[in-house]
């Protein structure tokens, strides 16, 4: 017995050595948040950079990354029918150019009327390249898919598509069917209604087992106090870019109400930081953040909005985030709803003056 109480005592020494020297899997301190806050708020709106084409199509969801010397961006346009992806790019990341479409409305696919696609492999290392990394020697998105007319219509699911080269406005290829969707025998609670946009990343620490790691917007059946289902951001995993499967039996992100939404993430240092939109469990929608230590479990911001209505031009709803650090410059992207219809915008960490595409 002797020798049993002391080989007991040994490994709770053990444990408890180890428990102290690694940061807690659940939680992320309330100093460590502050401290983040401050390195991401960005308090200049500098305004529009990417104005509605003209006034029957409406433009949403950017999404930035680097090429050598040139900034790009990914985005959607809403025409009333359902949504293409588009390509931007520019030289400053205030003035952008539009080049053309990525994904297009197609006949008699499970996708034919919405393709809203949003880059994968995105540098994650704040104040990195930002640069797209390629699997199997391809680039790679993941897109909102769907077959019925209007916005957001319909049972929506998440597709794959790749392209050797992201840069240009040329059609991507696309995978016949869906990677998830709300109809799939593993859905969960929170998802089985149907599933939004989606953002992938390497996991490249595999600290949930796999390579890959995608965080997803769904809606599921079970409904909220007032009656209505709510939007959480979920997980899924993959091994290959094409297979799938759910992550754990809760979303990570949830208010039970309202909407949580469009996942960005970003690590600094040894925290994974995840931007994403709040709306309707307070007025408007409007900007939010949390951070984690294993890409699983996320401690809430409960502080300040990082980004909140205030100008004309995102006084309905400022929402849907991009967030990078360049040149010591925070820059946030995001989609503005005002008097200007739907646009993207930016604010940053520096006052940059103001665009000249309207305040």
């Amino acid at each position: 017995m002797k020798f049993l109480t002391t080989s007991y005592a040994f490994l709770f020494t053990i444990a408890t050595v180890f428990a102290q020297s690694v940061p807690s899997a659940r939680t992320v301190s309330d100093q460590k948040m502050r401290e983040v806050y401050e390195q991401i708020k960005t308090p200049y709106k500098y305004g529009i950079v990417l104005p509605q084409p003209d006034k029957g199509r409406m433009v949403d969801s950017p999404t930035i990354f680097r090429k050598g010397q040139t900034w790009y961006m990914t985005y959607i346009i809403f025409d009333g029918k359902g949504y293409e992806t588009w390509l931007a790019q520019s030289a400053d990341l205030l003035h952008w150019t539009t080049q053309g479409r990525l994904m297009s409305f197609t006949e008699n696919t499970w996708d034919a009327t919405q393709k809203a696609g949003y880059v994968a492999l995105v540098d994650t290392e704040w104040g990195g390249s930002y640069e797209v990394e390629k699997f199997e020697n391809r680039y790679w998105m993941s897109y909102l898919g769907g077959s019925e007319k209007g916005y957001e219509a319909g049972r929506l699911g998440i597709g794959m598509a790749s392209t050797q080269d992201l840069t240009q406005p040329k059609e991507v290829s696309r995978l016949p069917q869906p990677v998830l969707s709300a109809v799939d025998k593993d859905a969960r609670w929170y998802d089985n209604k149907t599933i939004y946009k989606s953002l992938v990343i390497r996991d490249k620490e595999k600290k949930t087992g796999y390579p890959f790691v995608m965080y997803y917007n769904a809606k599921g059946e079970k409904p909220d106090a007032d009656g209505k289902g709510f939007e959480n951001i979920a997980m899924a995993v993959s091994s290959d870019m094409t297979h799938w499967k759910r992550y754990g039996q809760q979303p990570l992100i949830t208010r039970k109400t309202g909407i949580c939404g469009d996942a960005q993430i970003t690590k600094i240092g040894d925290v994974y930081v995840m931007f994403y939109f709040g709306a309707f469990w307070k007025p408007g929608a409007f900007e939010r953040f949390a951070c984690s230590y294993d890409l699983v479990n996320w401690t809430d911001w409960q502080g300040d909005d990082l980004i909140a209505p205030s100008e004309p031009y995102d006084k309905t709803y400022a929402h849907k985030p991009w967030v990078i650090r360049w040149n010591g410059v925070v820059y946030h992207f995001y989609n503005a709803v005002g008097d200007k219809g739907r646009v993207i915008a930016v604010a940053t960490s520096k006052d940059l003056g103001k665009s000249s595409l309207g305040q």
